[in-house]
């Protein structure tokens, strides 16, 4: 089954104020059946600049709770669309550079 994988993250500053929120697309993967409680693998988020990004330095792998699995029944093919935990970068703190 085709799966669209999505993860909500909150861009904060240093006195946890709020910058952005960003609905980050983690891409269309074909994988087996999963349920909320799952965990999948992937590399952590970082920020360059205002963009959220993957941190691909090495040994940055984190593991992520499915949290909601959503199927839109109104578009065709029907699309189903997966929810890992939210997360929280702080700018200053999670900045990856140019990697």
């Amino acid at each position: 089954m085709k799966y669209s994988i999505s993860q909500s993250v909150k861009i904060v500053d240093m006195n946890d104020e709020i910058m952005a929120e960003v609905l980050f697309d983690h891409g269309d993967f074909e994988l087996s059946a999963l349920a909320v409680g799952s965990s999948v693998i992937t590399n952590e988020l970082g920020l360059r600049q205002f963009d959220v990004v993957y941190d691909r330095r090495e040994g940055k792998k984190q593991r992520i709770r499915i949290v909601d699995i959503e199927i839109d029944l109104i578009t065709q093919p029907a699309t189903t669309r997966v929810y890992l935990e939210p997360r929280t970068l702080i700018i200053g703190q999670h900045d990856v550079g140019e990697v």
